[in-house]
């Protein structure tokens, strides 16, 4: 694994030092999806409607995602 440096603003900044580690790691996943060589030279929505594609394949309802999200607050 390599680390890299991306440029945000302090309020993101301060929110990912914050954040448990596995919502950490959450974004480490959607950051390596969003760079996978079939994804790079997609836009940000196809990346998106791409990874909702294969989740409801696997099951991930809207429901269930809305369950998680709301469980993290």
């Amino acid at each position: 694994m390599e680390t890299i440096t991306i440029n945000v603003d302090n309020e993101v900044a301060k929110a990912y030092r914050e954040a448990e580690v596995n919502k950490q790691q959450k974004l480490s996943v959607i950051i390596k999806l969003f760079f996978q060589p079939d994804l790079a030279n997609k836009s940000l929505s196809q990346v998106m409607e791409e990874i909702a594609d294969k989740a409801e394949k696997r099951g991930l309802t809207p429901e269930i995602l809305q369950a998680i999200l709301d469980e993290e607050e």
